[in-house]
């Protein structure tokens, strides 16, 4: 019969800290991904940025030294990305399938104007910035038309603004259900030991001697669900990098060993205080409290 008991009590204690383990592990998971998100916000949106170009169309009177020279113009420019040289006839044989394949013949004369296209740096793909590059640009007398989608650039812009407050907001929020229901779960694991707490107590044991094995116990808990929920984030990692490999977000070190290390405080702080005040309600109740 005491052997069924202890069986018993073997299984709720089990299933009680797989319950406190995998609490952690989503919690924490969510958090440690949304993260990493925060923290690559910035190369997420200056990856979608440079992928809006700025065509640059030349004067059939530009010759050939002057283009040469306007390309070096552009490797040497601090918020030029890439760019790249569209010769006028290239162009025509490159879309043939748009201007049909006697449109030289039929025209007699190539309307179109050799140009270069232009991807610039996130960071300079703002309404104020393009104009001030477009102006730089426009003095040279040989260009011909700049052409860029304006509406494109400022509808963007706004987004980024409303998509990062919105983040901060659901990142507050989910922090603090972490909290909640890490706290939570921790404090049914401790309620089903109050008779041992209370035993312990009433035989002698101080506060602080029945505390630490609690403490210790929800620390490796704690440390046990951080570590499946970095070994889900770095497989996630690897996933995304897979799908968009400009962003490099794998080998950004930095980034990744800032959100391994938060979830792993995170994990091990939030467990070593929701039980230290757990046990110390338990420890404060009267005996007639307990049932």
């Amino acid at each position: 019969m005491a052997s069924s008991f202890e069986k018993y009590n073997k299984k709720r204690l089990i299933s009680s800290y797989f319950s406190v383990v995998l609490s952690i592990f989503l919690v924490l998971f969510l958090l440690g991904t949304l993260g990493l998100f925060v923290i690559n916000s910035k190369k997420i949106t200056n990856d979608f940025k440079e992928n809006i170009p700025m065509s640059i169309s030349f004067k059939n009177e530009a010759n050939d030294s002057l283009l040469k020279a306007f390309d070096v113009e552009l490797k040497n420019a601090a918020f030029v990305k890439e760019h790249h040289y569209i010769n006028k006839d290239s162009a025509v044989i490159n879309n043939a399938d748009i201007f049909g394949e006697d449109f030289l013949e039929f025209v007699g004369v190539n309307p179109v104007l050799n140009s270069f296209d232009v991807n610039l740096r996130g960071d300079y793909v703002q309404a104020d910035s393009i104009k001030k590059i477009e102006i730089d640009f426009k003095k040279n007398n040989m260009i011909s038309e700049i052409i860029y989608d304006k509406l494109l650039v400022d509808l963007v812009n706004d987004n980024i603004k409303k998509i990062t407050f919105w983040i901060l907001i659901i990142s507050i929020v989910l922090a603090v259900i972490a909290m909640l229901l890490i706290n939570s779960s921790l404090r049914l694991s401790i309620y089903s030991h109050r008779f041992t707490i209370k035993t312990m107590q009433m035989v002698g044991a101080t506060k602080s001697f029945i505390r630490k094995p609690f403490i210790w116990r929800s620390i490796k808990l704690g440390f046990i669900g951080s570590s499946l929920a970095v070994v889900a984030i770095l497989v996630l990692v690897h996933y995304v990098d897979s799908l968009m490999p400009d962003l490099k977000i794998a080998k950004d070190y930095v980034s990744i060993g800032i959100v391994v290390l938060g979830v792993f405080l995170f994990g091990i702080i939030i467990t070593w205080i929701s039980t230290f005040f757990a046990t110390q309600r338990f420890l404060n109740l009267k005996t007639d409290d307990l049932y």
